[in-house]
């Protein structure tokens, strides 16, 4: 509520500075008796691209996880594991007497939605978020590393950070041997299901039937090392100060390690860990005993029933990234820009976007840079007032379509590289869609595709009319942009990058853009296709002479 109250502040305060800004332009548009007539043209100039490795990123308390591997033709495979905390849902948990194991039940939802019931009630389920449908490898671990929740180098109430390379600093990298404790489930040819999960049950006579029903999950029955972990671990404890408080369960039983390997192209999907039904269930049955009533007669009845004890993930949860690195962008110029412009999500790789930067020769045979002469083009400084207005601003990012790639992201993210935020045109932007994912279509419009051709990716087109306007009537700084794959684009929360220098120790990223496995390949302001080069284009008001 505070976040959309300060946005329509935000908004209020930019409609009144522009009322402001162009009021004597205006005037003689509308008012005046002698009418200036105007016409509307465009200008285009120029930018630079300049590809760029991410570092590894801040995974912990991100808003949803990754977990498979997805292989990119040109980018290579990334792997997605995950490891996290758990607690109890209850504390000083009381097991009963005689008590046996039954199951042990991991389940995590997908994010899913329902698309048909059935008479029977039985639903048809579309999974979203999903990368691939060849198997991968799953196998869960007790995770034996203890995960801190404060930062003992920083001050006192500094949260510990995670990172993407499972690191705690540049200085501190977690022991890959101590996420790996006993084996707990293993599969080798794991895809994921858009399918109902039907819970069974028998009833009196013997007869199965449908007890509960289930949207899509990874549901995986745990095994029980030697015969007893569950029971040595959790039965035998009853009472002990381990399982009696969050601090000391953390420190005993430290979570889960979901590892994941693949030699196929594989598959990967967006796992809903704030789901309810997201937990680690132990089945189990014991005796419970109904004391009797002397004054009735009644005698002592021991029953034997069935119980549920439930853990859920909490603390810290952390996505860990494995990649290929098959393209090599610190081998390309950094100084001039490049034939072609990589992205890559996740632990991946950025472009960053220069605005306005050529120059060229002003009236008077000086060089003048195209951002100076974009500037004058628009503003008089010497009369402090708007000379022209721009209706409409927009860079076209064209699909390099040399490089076959059938997966191409639906949506590419433009943010301010400089203060790591997204423009002021992505806040004005009020397009909603019943998918969050599909949001802010005006400011970020999806990919255009071919359907004459296979739908294969043609461009992206980003509109910057606000960003631009900024420039000029509020002499903002023409800050250095960058350009990423994205998710989901209403996931624009930063997190933080690991930086091995000072120039990127300050640097974040959005979630939407770690929490995508694409890629895609893009011209860029050195493509030997110079139609398809990224230009920004500027439609533009002006009175008439």
């Amino acid at each position: 509520m505070k976040f959309n109250f300060l946005k329509i502040l935000l908004f209020a305060l930019i409609i009144t500075s522009c009322e402001k800004d162009f009021a004597s332009f205006d005037s003689g548009v509308i008012n005046s008796d002698n009418a200036i007539n105007f016409s509307t043209n465009s200008v285009e100039y120029s930018l630079t691209s300049r590809s760029e490795k991410v570092n590894p990123v801040q995974t912990n308390n991100l808003p949803s996880f990754l977990l498979g591997s997805y292989n990119h033709p040109q980018f290579g495979r990334s792997n997605s594991s995950f490891v996290g905390q758990m607690v109890p849902s209850e504390y000083n948990h009381d097991f009963g007497d005689n008590v046996v194991l039954d199951s042990v039940v991991l389940t995590i939802p997908y994010y899913s939605r329902g698309i048909d019931t059935s008479e029977e009630g039985d639903t048809s389920y579309e999974i979203d978020s999903v990368y691939g449908d060849s198997p991968i490898k799953i196998s869960v671990y007790r995770n034996n590393f203890f995960f801190r929740t404060f930062d003992p180098f920083s001050d006192f109430d500094t949260s510990q950070s995670y990172f993407s390379n499972g690191s705690l600093s540049v200085e501190e990298v977690i022991d890959s041997g101590q996420l790996e404790g006993e084996l707990l489930f293993e599969i080798d040819d794991f895809v994921p299901s858009a399918d109902q999960i039907n819970l069974t049950q028998i009833d009196t006579t013997g007869n199965p039937y449908v007890a509960q029903r289930i949207a899509p999950a990874l549901r995986f029955k745990l095994n029980n090392p030697n015969e007893n972990f569950w029971e040595t671990n959790f039965f035998e404890n009853e009472g002990n100060q381990v399982l009696t408080n969050e601090p000391n369960f953390k420190e005993f039983f430290r979570g889960l390690y979901i590892k994941v390997e693949s030699s196929s192209d594989g598959s990967m999907i967006l796992l809903n860990f704030a789901s309810s039904n997201t937990k680690l269930t132990i089945h189990y049955t014991s005796d419970n005993t109904n004391i009797g009533d002397s004054d009735t007669g009644s005698v002592d009845e021991i029953e034997t029933n069935q119980h549920e004890y439930v853990m859920n993930f909490s603390g810290n949860l952390i996505n860990l990234f494995e990649n290929e690195t098959v393209v090599d962008v610190d081998l390309m110029d950094q100084t001039n820009g490049n034939e072609n412009i990589y992205l890559r999500g996740g632990e991946g790789i950025i472009s960053t976007i220069d605005l306005f930067s050529g120059t060229t020769i002003g009236d008077d045979g000086e060089e003048i840079s195209e951002f100076d002469l974009f500037k004058n083009f628009f503003y008089d400084e010497i009369s402090d007032e708007p000379i022209r207005i721009i209706n409409e601003a927009y860079i076209e990012f064209f699909v390099n379509q040399g490089f076959s790639n059938s997966d191409e992201p639906e949506r590419i993210y433009l943010y301010n590289y400089e203060q790591n935020s997204a423009l002021i045109d992505y806040f004005l932007d009020q397009s909603v869609s019943s998918l969050t994912i599909n949001a802010k279509i005006n400011h970020l419009e999806p990919l255009v595709r071919d359907s004459l051709n296979d739908d294969i990716g043609i461009k992206y087109k980003i509109r910057i009319t606000e960003h631009l306007n900024n420039l000029i009537l509020r002499d903002s700084t023409n800050a250095k942009l960058a350009l990423g794959v994205i998710s989901d684009v209403a996931s624009v929360q930063n997190f933080k990058i690991l930086g091995d220098n000072s120039e990127s120790e300050n640097k974040s990223l959005a979630s939407g853009v770690i929490l995508s496995p694409k890629g895609t390949i893009l011209h860029g302001n050195l493509s030997s296709d110079i139609e398809k080069r990224p230009k920004i284009k500027i439609y533009y008001t002006e009175p008439e002479d």
